[in-house]
């Protein structure tokens, strides 16, 4: 990509993530490394450290509580952010709160600003709209759906993981919406050969010569992940393997039960992936786009309420993962998954990073994509 590199005075960019869960700090990394690949210096900072106080741990401790211990909860205030504009200008206010320290991290030389998290993108956009910022603001669109917050006024670009997403994104009146695919790992890739497949499992424990069916649900291992791996193992398909982050009670609780093996947190997904044949998952994040770019088909089931069920809509509608509603319907779409040849995701045109770094470097845009006729 010799051709993209920035000049010495416009090499900086600055990307603002979240350390909610995993994927929007997983997004913001993969796009770090391609930018520093393609000769940029990139500034990552975590939002919540920029929020006052302590408001940004007891937000994330909050969410998680919720997620944990009364999930049909964060659904119904997904909905209510979603359909009551007074409930979105407060949050749009908690992000208006990190402004002033957002505004702190501008380094000489920074050519744009990036964020991976709604609520940065409404400290950012809120920014660049009252003058206070003057380089481009791009927001990466983590999720497959796209809720209001995702879409603020004064963001110059919004990228999108397909057209789906895409044409909610402008349906929400975004501006400068682009597909631009996933920002997922080279790591994440189909096994080249049985062997590495079979020295994959090893690694990790896991049985020879019967189907594996990957069950995740974020690094916090939350919704009705144990009811999951019930209902795999009941179908006869295949065994069900459980990632269960660092929630060492569902842990515990699996190996209890005896229908999977239990996993903690795992360092090397990208080789758990390689060593089993089918992903289940619950919530369409980040963890279902690494799944589809390492080859192997994904089935969304027991989602979460709220982004959760929104993100399985999308994935379903896009034809990337089959959303099961019922027991029968999960056995159904195992068999059907475990039939066909594994093949990679095929990511649309356009490379995030790159847009990112044309937009940095004052190249213009290629033209978005005709979204509605292709999402229809």
């Amino acid at each position: 990509m010799d051709h993209r590199r920035p000049t010495q005075t416009c090499r900086r960019i600055t990307i603002v993530s979240a350390s909610v869960g995993a994927g929007h700090d997983g997004a913001a990394q993969e796009l770090a490394r391609r930018l520093r690949d393609d000769g940029f210096e990139v500034d990552t900072h975590d939002f919540l450290e920029l929020l006052p106080g302590m408001l940004g741990r007891v937000l994330c401790r909050a969410y998680a509580l919720q997620l944990q211990v009364a999930p049909d909860t964060w659904g119904l205030l997904f909905t209510a952010l979603d359909r009551f504009r007074p409930l979105v200008a407060v949050a749009r206010g908690v992000g208006r709160l990190a402004a002033r320290r957002i505004s702190a991290t501008l380094q000489p030389g920074t050519a744009a600003m990036v964020s991976t998290y709604p609520l940065a993108s409404q400290a950012l956009g809120g920014l660049r709209r009252r003058g206070l910022l003057d380089v481009p603001v791009v927001t990466y669109l983590t999720d497959m759906s796209v809720h209001p917050l995702w879409v603020a006024e004064g963001v110059d670009v919004h990228l999108a993981l397909h057209p789906v997403a895409a044409t909610q994104a402008e349906d929400l009146g975004a501006l400068g919406v682009r597909v631009a695919g996933p920002a997922v790992p080279p790591d994440f890739r189909p096994a080249a050969s049985a062997h590495e497949r079979r020295v994959s499992g090893l690694r990790f424990g896991l049985p020879c010569g019967r189907p594996l069916a990957l069950v995740v649900a974020g690094s916090w291992g939350v919704g009705d992940v144990g009811g999951t791996a019930r209902d795999i193992a009941a179908s006869g398909l295949a065994t069900p393997v459980v990632v269960c982050g660092r929630n060492t009670a569902l842990r515990d609780a699996v190996t209890r039960a005896g229908t999977g093996i239990a996993l903690g947190w795992v360092d090397d997904m990208p080789a758990l992936m390689r060593a089993c044949d089918v992903v289940i998952q619950n919530a369409g994040g980040l963890s279902s786009l690494e799944a589809l770019a390492a080859g192997l088909p994904v089935i969304s089931y027991r989602c979460l309420s709220g982004h959760g069920s929104t993100n399985a809509a999308a994935l379903d509608r896009a034809g990337w993962a089959p959303w099961a509603h019922k027991p029968e319907e999960l056995t159904a779409l195992l068999a059907a998954s475990l039939s066909r040849t594994p093949i990679a995701l095929s990511a649309p045109p356009g490379d995030p990073a790159a847009l990112i770094a044309d937009l940095a470097a004052g190249r213009p845009l290629t033209p978005g994509l005709a979204l509605v006729a292709e999402a229809s």
